[in-house]
C-alpha cells in the first residue's frame, strides 16, 4: 500500500479527449483554466467509469453536445504532454449534431476547419493529436 500511496498517487493520471466532428469541422473549446488555449473537449476518467463513458461525459459537460459513433483513435503518453503533471490520454473520434455551447471549464466553444484550427494557440499536445487525426482520416 505504501507504493500506491507514495508513488502511484502522483500519476500518471488517466484522461480522455474527443475529436467531435460536426459537418466538415471539429469542436474545440477555449480553456478557462491553465494551461490556457484551445483544446479538444476532455478530462479525467472518474473511478468506476470506462474510457468511453468518460469521453461522452466530458464532451457533454464542456460542449453540451451528445456524441455518437464514438471510436478510439490513439493513446498519447509522453510525460510532458500536460505541463501540470503526467497524464495518459486516449483520444476518441465521435460525431455530433447541433452547435456546441461552452460549459463547465470551457470559456468558449466552436467548430473549426483544419485551416482554422491550424492558426489557433492549442493547449497540451493537441496540435500533434489533430495532425495525427488528419492522417487517421486519410486511412
Amino acid at each position: 500500500m505504501g507504493h500506491i500511496r507514495n508513488v502511484l498517487a502522483w500519476g500518471p493520471f488517466v484522461t480522455v479527449d474527443t475529436i467531435i466532428e460536426i459537418g466538415h469541422g471539429i469542436v474545440l473549446i477555449r480553456r478557462k483554466n491553465p494551461p490556457f488555449g484551445w483544446a479538444l473537449p476532455g478530462g479525467f476518467v472518474d473511478y468506476g467509469e470506462s474510457l468511453e463513458e468518460a469521453a461522452a461525459r466530458e464532451a457533454a459537460e464542456e460542449t453540451r453536445l451528445r456524441v455518437y459513433d464514438l471510436r478510439q483513435m490513439h493513446t498519447y503518453s509522453a510525460p510532458g504532454r500536460d505541463p501540470r503533471f503526467q497524464t495518459v490520454t486516449t483520444v476518441f473520434v465521435a460525431k455530433a449534431k447541433g452547435r456546441p455551447k461552452a460549459a463547465s471549464d470551457a470559456g468558449a466553444a466552436g467548430v473549426f476547419s483544419s485551416k482554422e484550427w491550424k492558426k489557433l494557440d492549442l493547449a497540451f499536445d493537441h496540435r500533434q493529436v489533430l495532425e495525427d487525426y488528419l492522417r487517421f482520416k486519410k486511412g
